[in-house]
């Protein structure tokens, strides 16, 4: 389970301009907006990431008019979302440790996301009909939840001086197809999916013709990629059909993940398309910022692309990370 709610330490604290009552905190490698004097250096605090979803609760309730939700998906709560506040990009919210008694004794680093009851937003991925949910996600087969390079900022440093590549974060449904022992299935980021042709988790398998594929191909393999096309999120790439896009192929008798080279050899050999490739290099030396700036952009269609995922070449998921385009994320409605 993603950690979206950690105890962790003010690394800075700096001035916006013009605003008397507000001020930037610095945390991770996320900046906050919080009220001025409220932090100081060195204190500790509870930070909610984006895409948290809290409870309605006093503590929370100055978030009503911005931040407010109420749906079928995700029951009633607030949405942290990215936000600009005099014109300082805020990503997350940061609050008094005091305020949650609670966590008494929490230490840096510490998840706390479970004692304060929040759950993970979730836009409603698909205008039509996913397909009919027949269990859970079968065990050991990975859900897709790269981590947001701000939260990390050690893995910056592990994949220094490594050979590395950059694809492209698509704008879809995470859609799972595998071959295990001479059986087919289809899954979305949580859920098994009866096989119907019309079920959008199943396109995969009906576009590219994998049944026949996978079992020629002969061996036990799970393919994961994002599902992309009218209907699915906002169909950024403005696609006028269902298109799926590789981005991790798990060898399945010996539970690694492929390298990028041998994925790429896999995808083409099944006749499905990976993700699109940035850069790929054999010394990675990026910056925080820097990465930031590369993952702005758009795609094809003209749309802001949701970012980019930097991974190491030879042990993909060994160092693996998503780095969003803040452009986007501001633009965000939902």
């Amino acid at each position: 389970m993603r950690a979206l709610v950690t105890i962790q330490k003010v690394k800075a604290i700096k001035a916006i301009p013009d605003s008397d009552f507000l001020e930037a905190a610095h945390i991770m490698g996320w900046t906050c907006v919080v009220k001025k004097g409220e932090f100081k250096e060195g204190d500790l605090g509870v930070y909610f990431e984006v895409d948290s979803f809290l409870p309605v609760d006093p503590r929370y309730e100055f978030l009503r008019t911005s931040s407010y939700r109420e749906n079928s998906d995700n029951g009633r709560g607030f949405r942290i979302r990215t936000a600009k506040m005099r014109g300082q990009l805020s990503q997350g919210l940061f609050l008094p440790l005091a305020q949650f008694p609670e966590l008494a004794g929490s230490a840096e680093g510490d998840d706390v996301t479970e004692k304060l009851d929040v759950k993970k937003w979730y836009i409603p991925e698909t205008a039509g009909a996913g397909g009919t949910i027949i269990g859970e996600r079968p065990a050991g087969i990975p859900a897709s939840d790269e981590i947001r390079i701000q939260s990390a900022l050690e893995l910056l440093e592990e994949l220094q001086g490594k050979a590395y590549y950059i694809t492209t974060k698509m704008d879809g449904t995470s859609g799972i197809v595998y071959f295990i022992d001479g059986k087919i299935g289809c899954c979305s980021r949580n859920k098994e999916i009866k096989d119907e042709k019309d079920a959008l988790y199943w396109a995969p398998v009906y576009q590219y013709g994998l049944k026949e594929k996978l079992l020629n191909y002969g061996k036990n393999i799970v393919l994961t990629g994002e599902i992309c096309g009218p209907g699915i999120q906002r169909n950024k790439l403005r696609l006028s059909s269902p298109a799926w896009y590789v981005f991790d192929v798990k060898d399945w008798d010996s539970g690694s993940y492929v390298p990028y080279d041998r994925a790429i050899e896999i995808c083409a050999a099944l006749e499905v398309p990976f993700v699109p490739l940035e850069e790929r290099g054999e010394h990675f030396a990026y910056t925080l910022e820097e990465l930031l700036e590369k993952a702005r952009g758009k795609y094809p269609s003209g749309l802001d692309k949701e970012g980019i995922v930097v991974r190491a070449a030879q042990a993909p998921k060994s160092v693996s990370f998503k780095v969003l385009n803040n452009d986007a994320l501001l633009k965000e409605k939902d």
